[in-house]
């Protein structure tokens, strides 16, 4: 006769758990691995030149305003207009201006009509006086008539000269040939003294401004050949450094360097981003910079927001995206200040879309 054996349900539950466990363990991800192409980092030792962020402007620029109070009856320009030297760009009303000329007018038509007596006068009693016809007296008293009337004569015409010099304050012309760069004011506005109207750039001359730091600037000298990088374009250009500031007071700590430019295109503007790179031409100079810099290409850096990161190889051949603090641009390369140490590996590329954690296979 068989025996009957019981086995309690909880050996029986344990006994599938560790079975499910086994079968997880063999469990395979279907996630494909990604190819990637590595680097490592490198420690910059050539150290061949500096860099520094500019902006594009024109050599030649101006807040066009005035000095006399008025409505403006017209502005004759638009913004982006070429504009040539002395051409009329706002009307202000001068109908004051009109009404105090013709006083001015009159005043000299009738110093003029006064000058004209009194020399005839003078002139009379000269001749008279040779002749012994006219005492000392009265020609003394004629000559002082004259020279008073001549000194009339003069006062009103500088008056005429003055008022018609505020004429110009009321027709405002362009200083130089350029474009429009902005308009402040519309018809029916009040033009006060001083208060801008129109801005102009020459746009035939265009010059590079950067802010140099107080640890570069001692290596910048007037007259060095640099190269400009225009960021929104990509666009190389040359120029020389014209203008090295010598005092950071009042730009925060920064030299202010202006560079030339040689040669601009059609989609050089004012107003463009730029890197200016000063080349180091001496090992003095040379090892003026740091020799320990960690540099990396600016095109492997992955921004999100105002973070930058990089991804880097992780354990188990996974991708790790690692967070950086970045330094200065030199040109395509960019300065890791932390984040990155020299001898370590970042991805350079990858056959895939890249995310922290995803498996890769190097290349």
């Amino acid at each position: 006769m068989m025996k009957k054996i019981y086995i309690p349900l909880l050996t029986v539950g344990l006994a599938l758990m560790v079975s499910c466990g086994k079968e997880n363990k063999e469990v395979v991800s279907n996630e494909p691995v990604i190819l990637v192409k590595v680097s490592n980092i490198a420690a910059n030792n050539n150290g061949e030149f500096i860099t520094a962020s500019g902006k594009i402007e024109a050599e030649n620029s101006a807040n066009i305003s005035t000095r006399m109070m008025g409505y403006v009856t017209k502005v004759h320009v638009k913004v982006g207009q070429k504009v040539a030297a002395r051409q009329l760009l706002v009307s202000i009303n001068n109908t004051e201006l009109q009404a105090k000329k013709a006083q001015v007018d009159a005043a000299v038509l009738q110093a003029a009509a006064t000058f004209n007596n009194a020399k005839k006068d003078f002139e009379r009693f000269t001749a008279l006086f040779s002749q012994q016809s006219a005492s000392q007296k009265e020609l003394d008293d004629m000559t002082s008539r004259y020279q008073m009337a001549k000194a009339g004569l003069e006062g009103s015409k500088q008056m005429r000269n003055e008022v018609m010099a505020q004429f110009s304050y009321s027709n405002i012309i362009a200083p130089f040939s350029g474009e429009v760069t902005s308009t402040f004011v519309k018809e029916g506005d009040m033009a006060n003294p001083g208060m801008p109207l129109v801005s102009i750039e020459g746009a035939s001359h265009l010059q590079v401004t950067a802010m140099v730091s107080e640890s570069d600037i001692t290596l910048i000298k007037n007259g060095m050949d640099v190269k400009i990088l225009v960021k929104s374009t990509n666009q190389e250009l040359t120029g020389k450094v014209i203008e090295v500031s010598g005092s950071a007071r009042n730009t925060g700590g920064q030299y202010l360097v202006k560079v030339n430019l040689n040669a601009t295109g059609s989609k050089v503007l004012s107003g463009m981003f730029v890197n200016v790179q000063f080349p180091l031409v001496s090992k003095k100079q040379t090892a003026a910079i740091s020799s320990s810099k960690v540099i990396v290409p600016e095109s492997v850096l992955v921004h999100q927001g105002q973070l930058t990161g990089i991804y880097t190889i992780g354990h188990g051949n996974t991708a790790i995206l690692r967070w950086l603090r970045t330094g200065k641009t030199y040109g395509n390369q960019v300065e890791i200040l932390s984040g990155l140490s020299t001898g370590e590996q970042y991805i350079v590329s990858a056959e895939g879309k890249l995310y922290n954690g995803v498996q890769v296979k190097i290349d």
